[in-house]
């Protein structure tokens, strides 16, 4: 039997760096996701609050395992 894989896009966020973000997201993600394979960075932004950036955020494509 051949697997079938899903893929979605979620958003991170941190405080710290693009990569903190994206790490988390992908670590929340897995607490609901089973079997994720791949996650591709696809946007990078930044949140800016008077001048100063407060936030890195990530937008990631995910494929995890689909089991119906």
């Amino acid at each position: 039997m051949s697997s079938i894989y899903k893929v979605i896009e979620i958003i991170g966020g941190s405080e710290k760096s693009w990569e903190d973000a994206a790490k988390k997201a992908v670590e929340i993600a897995a607490k609901s996701l089973k079997e994720i394979r791949v996650a591709e960075v696809k946007e990078l932004d930044m949140r800016i609050e008077e001048g100063k950036v407060v936030e890195y955020r990530v937008k990631l494509r995910v494929s995890f395992k689909y089991t119906p």
